[in-house]
């Protein structure tokens, strides 16, 4: 990248990050009311769509921002500390838009082209769907869950593993089976509102069904196929489950660092039953502090870090080499981990109080662990670096 391309991706990058900066305490302001009606306000993704923050990994050719993943990450991080589910819907929504280069020109211009293509998924989960090759595209059936961020949504989505005509599976020249991605209008589809759940409840992570429902070839595209990858650009190297551990890891953070904050407010006037000073005199908080300190930013540390390595090996040499792989998958598992027991710390620390909705802890503490439920940040993901550390075939997929 030369010095005056250099220089325009920086200026871009701050614009975003004060664009958040902005947003944040809207975000936070509305953040009871999404959570009451489990989906953000309309308010609030208006603002999102005004200030371009859906569109941060489309393609330029699209309209789109094609952030650099640092600059798009710490956007995710900040919106975060106002409010985790509408940053985590974000990370989720910016995920999808990853399949715009793959699609289409046509294609991608109908989905993401105007100020409302917004799509979401759910993740390809094992039986969740079927579709059958027939004449111009594919007989689809279905059902899908976990689609953060649908109820804003314009589109929907899913990867499902093809069949031929007579039932067979297409298989893939390696002998895998083929798995398409598929796009459609959410009218198209029925919705299923069954996300009542304890955290992350504004994401509105409803379900959808089709069935037997067509869907015109030009509509799909293999996923982080890279024989279908129209766009060149060094972003597009990075494929999407990729992306996915970048965005929530943040989004974690960012939910543990507006926790922190909260509890350092707390701690300065809080005086606890029968203590003679606030929580901030008192020697254990004092350690919990500085360890949760220490925590969030040797993670953040560490996750940036690998990021930034990646970054810059894609804009070099237009390529991420495997060697990376799993240390993003060890850094973003780590930093999800770190995140939730920073936020069980201050939690457990600020007492009763803690406890009831109107303290600015009892969500992040709800929204937190939501969160590492989620595939992200599955425990088994250490096991799978291990076994590539010690030499092992890995048992589990990288990224998904």
């Amino acid at each position: 990248m030369d010095t005056l391309e250099a220089r325009r991706a920086d200026t871009l990058g701050q614009d975003y990050l004060a664009r958040a900066r902005a947003l944040r305490p809207l975000i936070a302001a509305a953040a009871d009311e999404a959570e009451r009606r489990r989906e953000l306000t309309p308010e609030i993704v208006d603002a999102l769509i005004e200030n371009g923050i859906f569109r941060m990994l489309l393609p330029k050719s699209l309209g789109g921002a094609e952030l650099d993943p640092l600059t798009y990450t710490a956007v995710l991080e900040e919106l975060a500390q106002g409010d985790g589910s509408t940053a985590w819907c974000l990370g989720q929504n910016s995920g999808c838009s990853m399949i715009a280069p793959y699609l289409p020109a046509d294609t991608a211009e109908e989905v993401f082209g105007g100020p409302r293509g917004i799509l979401a998924w759910g993740p390809d989960l094992p039986g969740a769907g079927r579709t059958v090759a027939v004449e111009g595209g594919y007989r689809l059936t279905g059902r899908w869950g976990f689609a953060t961020g649908s109820r804003h949504a314009s589109w929907l989505g899913c990867h499902v593993p093809v069949f031929e005509p007579d039932g067979s599976p297409r298989l893939l020249p390696n002998g895998r089976q083929q798995v398409r991605t598929m796009v459609f209008r959410k009218s198209e589809a029925k919705i299923i509102d069954n996300w009542h759940v304890l955290g992350l409840r504004a994401t509105g992570s409803d379900s959808y069904a089709l069935e037997e429902h067509f869907v015109p070839q030009r509509y799909t595209a293999g996923r982080d196929n890279f024989d279908e990858l129209r766009e060149k650009g060094p972003l597009y190297q990075f494929t999407s489950g990729m992306i996915y551990a970048m965005s929530f890891s943040h989004v974690s953070m960012g939910i543990a660092k507006g926790a922190y904050d909260s509890f350092i407010e707390i701690a300065r006037d809080k005086v606890p039953r029968g203590a003679k000073g606030t929580l901030r005199q008192n020697n254990v908080i004092q350690s919990q502090i500085a360890q949760c300190e220490a925590r969030l930013k040797s993670a953040r540390a560490y996750l940036r870090g690998v990021i930034g390595e990646m970054w810059e090996e894609a804009r070099e040499t237009g390529k991420i080499s495997p060697e990376h792989h799993p240390q993003l998958r060890l850094a973003a598992t780590w930093a999800i981990h770190q995140a939730r027991d920073i936020v069980a710390t201050v939690y457990h620390a600020a007492g009763a109080s803690a406890i009831f909705e109107a303290n600015p802890l009892e969500r992040r503490m709800r929204d937190i662990h939501a969160g590492t439920q989620q595939g992200q940040g599955r425990a088994v993901h250490f096991e799978t670096v291990g076994q590539m550390l010690l030499g092992l075939p890995p048992e589990g997929r990288m990224f998904r």
